[in-house]
């Protein structure tokens, strides 16, 4: 385990996904990380979010121990006098409180920003919203993919909008939280400013995550539309191709010069000065006969013998694997954190993937 923070106290009353990332996060850079859950509702929520196959009786869940790791998960009821006083006591001496606090909630128990300031002004107090300070609206991931923007281009033109397999937002908005709570501790810690109130929305969090296609509508008023994997600006990327021995694959062809050693390696170079995909634009406009040609070359290979000739001439492709096959591969095998939590074995995806080294 890594031990960048060993010597940070965080205090996490958040659930579900994006505030207890955050949590996550901190304890695998080896913070002292205190989850607190509403003794009056058996817990974070999560625990009870399971698949048909998991055990019922169980204390936790998959869902639950994706974002719950090396924390010590205490129980309390915000409305008990003594279980506020032990509160106090974490946050008294905590550097960071995640919270995620429905609105008007952190002033009814007490835990808002001004009330803990007096109690430890060197806090960093983190707060999650879903529409910012101004909105009471339930905020799930689902509805922000639906109110950003995200949903409605994601699928194909006969599916109709689509919620992303993962919440996606949610996770956004656990890495904007983090970029604020470390800007936050380096001002408190260098520049000798204190604590402070850090605060991000779900709502900004998506559309901050627009990204090209927020500038495509802002700039020439393109309404970007479902394509399913395609790229609006570059072909071919994210077209569909099936091998000979039935694997498919995809390629992210992002230069002319890919796309010439594409064709020769799949033995079409004629395509590399034929008017109609002569360069990326024109690839665009006529995406769909070149994906037919393509198709009939990539048809021609087995998986195995085009892989490592398309990688030794750096022509980005990818087999479209699932879950299980991308869990067989070393290297996500060094990516998982296992702990026994609650008497359960229990496996996530380590988060903080960065190396420094000096």
């Amino acid at each position: 385990m890594n031990e960048e923070f060993k010597h940070l106290k965080v205090v996490e009353i958040a659930s579900v996904l994006a505030g207890p990332s955050v949590g996550l996060f901190f304890a695998e850079l080896g913070a002292e990380v205190i989850k607190v859950e509403n003794k009056k509702t058996g817990g974070d929520v999560t625990r009870s979010w399971k698949l048909p196959t998991e055990d019922k009786k169980s204390s936790i869940s998959a869902y639950y121990s994706a974002v719950n790791w090396h924390k010590k998960s205490v129980f309390m009821d915000f409305t008990d006098p003594a279980d506020q006083s032990q509160l106090n006591v974490y946050v008294k001496d905590a550097d960071i409180l995640i919270v995620n606090f429905k609105a008007g909630d952190a002033e009814k128990f007490n835990l808002d920003y001004a009330t803990l300031n007096k109690l430890n002004p060197n806090l960093i107090y983190s707060e999650i919203t879903g529409f910012g300070h101004d909105s009471d609206r339930v905020a799930y991931d689902l509805i922000l993919q639906a109110e950003s923007g995200f949903m409605s281009m994601n699928g194909t033109p006969g599916s109709g909008p689509v919620k992303m397999p993962v919440a996606l937002i949610d996770l956004l908005t656990g890495h904007q939280l983090k970029a604020g709570i470390l800007t936050a501790l380096y001002q408190r810690d260098a520049a000798q400013k204190g604590g402070c109130l850090v605060s991000v929305s779900l709502f900004d969090s998506a559309v901050a995550s627009l990204a090209n296609q927020a500038s495509n509508w802002l700039m020439e008023a393109h309404i970007p539309q479902r394509i399913g994997s395609k790229h609006p600006n570059i072909a071919p990327y994210g077209e569909f191709f099936m091998t000979k021995d039935a694997r498919s694959i995809t390629f992210a062809i992002g230069s002319d010069k890919q796309f010439k050693n594409l064709c020769e390696i799949l033995n079409i170079s004629e395509l590399v000065d034929h008017p109609h995909f002569e360069n990326n634009a024109a690839r665009v406009v006529n995406r769909l006969s070149l994906a037919s040609y393509l198709q009939d070359a990539v048809g021609q290979f087995n998986l195995a013998a085009l892989l490592p000739l398309l990688e030794a001439k750096f022509v980005p492709i990818a087999q479209i694997k699932n879950v299980k096959e991308v869990f067989e591969s070393d290297a996500a095998q060094n990516l998982i954190l296992k702990e026994t939590m609650e008497g359960i074995d229990t496996q996530r995806v380590q988060t903080a993937v960065f190396n420094i080294s000096r």
